[in-house]
């Protein structure tokens, strides 16, 4: 059975995908990573019998970023400013004003055997995901608030591509390391070391492929 294609488009004033190697200030790539992507379609209606697989990002609107600075006081705050209960102030380069097109695959989350991991009883097949998906999108119903990297960068449009939308041609990054995903299983994975495929945008479009592999704990 072939998988099933799914899209969406999403816009928003700020975003963040955050490079893991510039933490604790992060810096953003220049498009959604693969998780980052997967994330947006799951915000929608997820099923544990189907795994979405992106495929595809058009970056819809010129690349720009941004400084962005905030407080902090969360756990991750150095010892010393616990005790002070002091902020932490945290320096980001983020993306301003973005719009973008993204498609995926929906098909059966798999077990190790390459079976479906649920037994296809229809009702949650990939079919009925697609049907569920289109629905929920165009009625702006989510199975959570979808975000641009942070929770609280919510986009300005979430819903079906717009025949005005095109991919923007001149841009052109090339991503020697781009985070891939930190869970060792498409669904319901437990958290593992990260992986990173290098990645290339031409003309504005970014294809999500595996190549080989960078790993880091």
């Amino acid at each position: 059975m072939k998988p099933y294609s799914i899209s969406l488009e999403v816009s928003g004033p700020i975003a963040l995908w955050t490079r893991p190697d510039t933490l604790p200030n992060p810096v953003s790539y220049a498009a959604p990573t693969y998780s980052a992507a997967k994330g947006l379609f799951e915000a929608v209606v997820r099923w544990k019998s189907v795994n979405v697989r992106p495929t595809r990002c058009e970056i819809c609107a010129p690349v720009q970023f941004h400084s962005y600075a905030f407080n902090y006081g969360g756990p991750l705050r150095d010892t010393g400013a616990i005790k002070k209960n002091a902020a932490k102030q945290i320096f980001a380069q983020v993306l301003i004003n973005v719009r973008y097109r993204l498609y995926a695959q929906a098909d059966w989350n798999r077990g190790p055997n390459g079976e479906p991991a649920h037994s296809p009883d229809g009702a949650c097949s990939p079919h009925a995901y697609v049907d569920a998906f289109s629905r929920r999108l165009e009625r702006g119903r989510w199975f959570h608030t979808p975000c641009l990297g942070w929770k609280e960068f919510v986009p300005d449009f979430f819903g079906s591509l717009r025949e005005s939308t095109r991919a923007c041609e001149s841009e052109h990054h090339e991503i020697p390391a781009m985070l891939w995903t930190v869970f060792d299983r498409p669904q319901e994975g437990q958290r593992g070391r990260e992986m990173y495929f290098p990645q290339v945008i031409r003309n504005g479009i970014l294809e999500y492929r595996e190549g080989r592999q960078h790993h880091a704990q």
